[in-house]
């Protein structure tokens, strides 16, 4: 069993009676990264604007790579950085077609950054969207593959649904019937979560995550796999999308070929150097994104096998231990999900609620003494 804890001194010290249990919303940081945010910190001090050559330059690249590998991306020339994935969103919807709604198939499970554009889209019926139950999961691949024949300009899915925590596996079949269809995996939940390997989808599909949630870099730094050729052009566009931008027939705006055409403009560089660091770190110690998944599991199955007396039931789970396709956190479905988030708040319990699912995560900076002391305190409340 992992015990990284000591590389987590600043976090888990902030609060020492604090039991946190939403490495799916909020990761710790391990400490590393505070050493980074002062960098960037003293960068600006000492290189003001000559920073940028920095930040897009070195440290970008180390970051493209970085993320390339756990994805197994041929080419990290494909990824670019924003600070949010609805800035993504924005851009991939602005190449859409103009002419006509764009037609566009999802589910009902996305983050609320794309069920709340989509929604206000829909209201002055500038897209038209078809949305595909995301439960029972294990149904919601084949009706995605089902619906994807009626034909769409865009298709977007998540890998890992957050409200539940399935993992949908064989995401290829999806690419295969989306035919021309722009493809898009939202894998927030499933990047340094679960493995992932988009070799066979990085010439097909869109892929974005970022840094907040189990890559431990915090906010400020997301990313976007652009593949070769789709979406050449986005209307929503900043100045640095036209760095080595190529010239268009007729004088038209130029963008780069790679994935910095859907480059935006100036942001904050801190969460790039959280996350160079944050990674780097997983290097240093060994750690693949396989053994992260085993650990988180292997403290679920000690959590569950422990709730007897704690007023919570396995019965409740959304996705059960015996589902192999599931993400690092488990959900209980509760008639008093608010009542029981307050009071394991007023316990010292950081958990997080999504309507009446609660959600308790599970990460590297715990062991099952973490877990032990979660079991005797729910058991009090």
């Amino acid at each position: 069993m992992l015990d990284l804890r000591s590389h987590f001194t600043c976090f888990l010290s902030a609060e020492p009676d604090r039991l946190h249990f939403a490495a799916h919303s909020h990761h710790p940081w391990p400490d590393v990264t505070r050493e980074a945010h002062l960098a960037a910190w003293d960068s600006a001090a000492r290189l003001q604007d000559g920073k940028w050559e920095e930040v897009l330059g070195p440290l970008l690249t180390r970051c493209q790579g970085q993320v390339a590998a756990q994805l197994g991306l041929p080419d990290p020339a494909t990824l670019v950085f924003a600070p949010n994935t609805h800035d993504f969103i924005l851009r991939i919807l602005s190449a859409l077609p103009s002419h006509r709604p764009p037609r566009i198939l999802t589910t009902d499970g996305e983050f609320h950054s794309l069920a709340r554009q989509l929604a206000r889209l829909e209201e002055e019926g500038l897209v038209a969207v078809t949305r595909i139950a995301s439960e029972p999961g294990a149904e919601c691949l084949p009706r995605l593959v089902e619906a994807a024949a009626a034909g769409f300009d865009l298709i977007w899915v998540s890998e890992v649904f957050f409200a539940s925590g399935f993992a949908l596996e064989g995401l290829e079949a999806l690419a295969e019937a989306a035919r021309e269809a722009v493809l898009v995996i939202d894998g927030y939940h499933a990047f340094m979560a679960r493995p992932v390997q988009l070799g066979r989808l990085a010439e097909r599909a869109f892929y974005t995550a970022g840094g907040y949630k189990y890559a431990m870099a915090g906010e400020g730094a997301c990313f976007l796999h652009c593949p070769a050729g789709w979406l050449p052009r986005p209307r929503a566009t900043g100045w640095y999308a036209a760095f080595g931008a190529l010239e268009q027939p007729g004088g038209g705006t130029g963008y780069a070929a790679d994935g910095w055409r859907f480059m935006g403009a100036t942001f904050d560089p801190s969460g790039l150097h959280r996350l160079d660091a944050a990674l780097r770190w997983v290097d240093q110690v060994g750690l693949t994104t396989a053994a992260i998944q085993a650990h988180a599991h292997a403290l679920q199955a000690r959590f569950v096998a422990g709730l007897d007396g704690s007023g919570l039931s396995a019965d409740r789970l959304v996705v059960p231990l015996e589902e192999r396709r599931r993400g690092n956190f488990l959900t209980f479905d509760l008639d008093e999900a608010e009542a029981w988030q307050q009071r394991l708040h007023q316990a010292g319990i950081v958990t997080d609620r999504r309507g009446r699912r609660l959600r308790f995560g599970f990460g590297i900076y715990q062991t099952t003494e973490e877990v032990d002391a979660l079991l005797a305190r729910l058991k009090r409340v």
